[in-house]
């Protein structure tokens, strides 16, 4: 019976289930067509490349407070995605959109929540509620483990944004010329903590009139 079965040929399908190298070529193969399949479409979808209603480049001062929120690591602890769920509309406002995002090089979606989520957060809350936030989070939000960055306000914004906005205009941001050129002029006598202040009250804020996108809540 042994020798019956070792005579017997083999079936394709057996022979790849014992070929350790045609196992490991053709699961590699199935997970690029996968994802080609997958992810090519986004490529050319009008919802993923296409900015949403009302959404514009960030200024100067608002680059410079995204890089900052960068370099600090906020996105560890907050997340820039709500996702199309009751519990978090309910908690964060509107789900979040593709379109969205066209600006941000790259995207906060982030994958953890210490914090909240901050998608939502433009107009929210005061500049001045900011300010003594991040000057110190408890003497707002008492059971906040969030650490201090009053540093903040003593580091002058980065003057020198507009190679910043050259290089997004590359990938496909709409800065003009003009824009690059007063770049310098947009963060000139703010602070870092100015900066990140304007970048998180015009979070969200795509397509809800003039008024939140441009932040005016003092």
């Amino acid at each position: 019976m042994a020798q019956a079965n070792a005579n017997r040929p083999v079936s394709g399908h057996e022979k790849i289930e014992t070929s350790n190298f045609l196992m490991i070529v053709l699961t590699l193969v199935t997970i690029l067509f996968g994802g080609l399949v997958e992810i090519v479409p986004l490529f050319f979808q009008t919802s993923t490349t296409q900015p949403v209603a009302g959404l514009l480049p960030y200024t100067p001062l608002q680059l410079a407070g995204r890089d900052v929120y960068l370099r600090e690591g906020c996105y560890n602890c907050h997340s820039q995605m709500i996702r199309p769920f009751r519990s978090e509309t309910l908690r964060y406002g509107d789900a979040s959109k593709a379109g969205e995002f066209v600006y941000d090089h790259p995207f906060q979606w982030g994958s953890k929540r210490t914090g909240p989520d901050l998608h939502r957060v433009g107009g929210k809350y005061s500049d001045q509620w900011h300010r003594i936030h991040l000057n110190n989070p408890r003497d707002v939000v008492p059971e906040s483990n969030m650490p201090s960055y009053a540093w903040l306000d003593k580091a002058p914004a980065n003057a020198g944004i507009g190679a910043n906005m050259a290089a997004l205009r590359k990938v496909g941001v709409p800065y003009t010329d003009d824009e690059i050129a007063k770049a310098a002029d947009g963060v000139k006598d703010k602070t870092e903590l100015d900066a990140v202040i304007a970048y998180l009250q015009v979070l969200g804020t795509a397509g809800k009139g003039p008024a939140a996108a441009a932040a005016t809540v003092k």
